[in-house]
């Protein structure tokens, strides 16, 4: 068995002396694990880090086995994160969210907003808001999609303001105001690519895909939300409300 993808490095980890298992999130094979020869050295070290773009061939005797990897680097962004961290939180975050989904299951989609996601992670105003849009489509992925496109009470599509917590769609101002503490707030810029949004914005966007996170992909799994994800949330919100201190 051999194929040749494109992946980004979500993890690597210390095998024996001087090997490491490497997990890809490839283009066509989905999230994929195998041993990489000589990947603990200091040639193959650099290359090896999380957020990495690199080329991949993978072979082995029979499909179910773990495989060999050899690499080579395409694109090294990793290197660029040190001393940011919100980037750090963020590339760490983005690996354990792709960690849910099922391994050797094609997801081209994850990966190209995977992609993008770490061309804009060291800039914390644009990482914080793509994140939450990238949580949202993890959901979708697993199959857990929310409905923020109308009313579930009426089926308008104006002044859509709550997600209800219990059927994951969207519930106008209208039909939410009498109800309002017990549903979750949706900001406006899940609605509106064009819209940047305030700390308070991002703040209750993490609150809506968190929620329906850890109901429907990490308790059943029995796990907390990553710890990363908190520490990445409060850098990305502290970045915000120093830039609107300044202006």
């Amino acid at each position: 068995m051999q194929w040749t993808d494109e992946g980004i490095v979500l993890g690597v980890r210390r095998h024996g002396e001087a090997s490491a298992i490497l997990e890809l999130m490839t283009r066509e094979h989905g999230r994929h694990l195998g041993l990489v020869r000589g990947g603990a050295g200091s040639k193959l070290r650099p290359i090896l880090q999380p957020g990495n773009r690199v080329s991949a061939t993978w072979r082995a005797r029979l499909d179910e086995h773990l495989g060999n990897f050899t690499v080579e680097g395409l694109d090294l962004p990793a290197a660029s994160f040190l001393g940011l961290p919100h980037a750090l939180y963020g590339v760490t975050l983005l690996g354990a969210l792709c960690r849910v989904l099922p391994e050797r299951d094609p997801h081209p989609d994850i990966h190209a907003t995977l992609e993008h996601m770490l061309s804009l992670l060291p800039d914390a105003r644009r990482a914080g808001p793509e994140l939450v849009r990238f949580e949202l489509m993890l959901l979708r992925e697993l199959g857990f999609g929310l409905d923020l496109a109308r009313c579930a009470a009426t089926g308008m599509t104006a002044e859509l303001s709550y997600v209800s917590p219990r059927s994951g769609r969207a519930v106008s101002r209208g039909a939410g105001e009498p109800w309002r503490d017990k549903l979750l707030r949706l900001p406006s810029f899940l609605g509106d690519p064009a819209s940047e949004p305030s700390a308070e914005d991002l703040a209750d966007g993490f609150a809506v895909t968190g929620f329906f996170l850890l109901r429907h992909v990490f308790e059943p799994r029995r796990l907390a939300l990553p710890d990363a994800r908190a520490s990445f949330i409060s850098a990305v919100l502290n970045a915000s409300r120093t830039v609107r201190a300044a202006s």
